[in-house]
């Protein structure tokens, strides 16, 4: 059975690939060329294209492993040559140990947690052997990114190992949002790269990657009609490369997120819900000593309702707000304090760990 969790984005939902609780190894690769099905044209040479595809798939592929939790699959991509994965924290979960395989015929190595970062959706584990056998990928320039860029999603789908799947960047700079781990913040995705590329369950994790052999994004999210039920094909999402490797390295460094060019209001918060049970603001449980609402005189209790004229009825929509800013921005903030409206000038600080 493949377990998928939905969230909605403009109208539609959006399903969280990689659970799965039992799969097939195997290997399946999907790609267009200009030349028959063997990839051989008519004159007996393969196409520029044709030859690109295989390039890139030869040079990322080794470098995509598959991920098991125990409970579920999905994938991952080796970061550096000490053995580090980075992988989808909603893939991750509470687990804190892990089997790897780099490919169908490998034998699992042992990984741990390193640590992982639930507002991005990012996670990095370790094998704690065998890291010598893992090799390392290039990282693309996610800002360079443009509409029409031809990409390879690679991974594991329905626990299928090496796998690949191939489209374009649709558009660039998405916001998107996601369930949360529970007890963690939610996970919000900013400059999300939109691709046509199939992304399933288990392709989570993996590697959205370029014809130059760089890989673009993680993906991580796949679009569902809500109307009509099933996926919303050639509508999936990835991190850029550029935030995977910012919060990965600092993750590495230190088990930890402690800048990551992300707004805060430096709290923990939860859905505040009126008479009828419908959400109404975000309830202000704790306040980060020091912080950008303490220091704004933001206390335990106070409901937000607002942002800079934007309302926040969940938690969820707040942080759907503050991914608009950055670091330092200064915000009117709308709370109500024992039911009565009060504004507030924040000036926001650092989301972290």
């Amino acid at each position: 059975m493949v377990s998928v969790r939905e969230l909605r984005i403009a109208g539609i939902r959006v399903a969280l690939g990689p659970a799965l609780t039992a799969g097939l190894v195997g290997t399946a690769i999907a790609a267009c060329g200009s030349g028959s099905a063997s990839g051989i044209g008519g004159s007996g040479k393969l196409s520029a294209l044709q030859a690109d595809y295989e390039r890139t798939i030869k040079t990322v592929l080794p470098s995509v492993v598959d991920i098991s939790t125990g409970k579920s699959m999905g994938s991952g991509v080796v970061f550096d040559t000490k053995g580090d994965i980075v992988t989808n924290a909603h893939l991750v979960g509470t687990q804190k140990t892990f089997q790897v395989r780099v490919s169908a015929l490998s034998d699992p190595l042992k990984a741990r947690l390193v640590g992982e970062f639930t507002p991005d959706d990012l996670a990095v584990i370790r094998v704690t052997s065998g890291s010598s056998d893992l090799q390392p990928v290039r990282w693309a320039n996610s800002a360079k990114a443009q509409d029409g860029d031809i990409v390879l999603a690679m991974g594991s789908p329905y626990g299928l190992i090496d796998s690949v799947t191939q489209g374009i960047v649709s558009a660039t700079a998405r916001t998107v949002t996601g369930p949360t781990i529970p007890g963690q913040p939610p996970t919000v995705i900013s400059d999300a790269i939109q691709t046509s590329a199939a992304i399933n369950p288990g392709n989570s994790g993996g590697a959205l990657a370029m014809l130059s052999g760089e890989v673009l994004g993680i993906p991580t999210l796949t679009a569902r009609n809500p109307d009509l039920g099933g996926t919303a094909e050639g509508i999936g999402f990835a991190i850029p490369s550029n935030t995977v490797r910012d919060i990965a390295s600092q993750l590495i460094a230190t088990g930890k997120v402690t800048k990551s060019d992300r707004a805060s209001l430096e709290i923990t918060g939860e859905t505040h819900t009126d008479s009828s049970g419908s959400p109404d603001g975000v309830t202000v449980a704790g306040i980060q000593r020091g912080g950008a609402a303490a220091a704004a005189g933001i206390v335990r209790g106070d409901v937000i309702v607002g942002v800079a004229g934007q309302q926040t009825p969940s938690l969820a929509d707040l942080e759907n707000v503050l991914v608009q800013y950055r670091p330092g921005d200064k915000v009117k903030v709308e709370i109500l304090r024992h039911g009565n409206p009060r504004q507030l000038t924040v000036t926001l600080g650092t989301l972290k760990s």
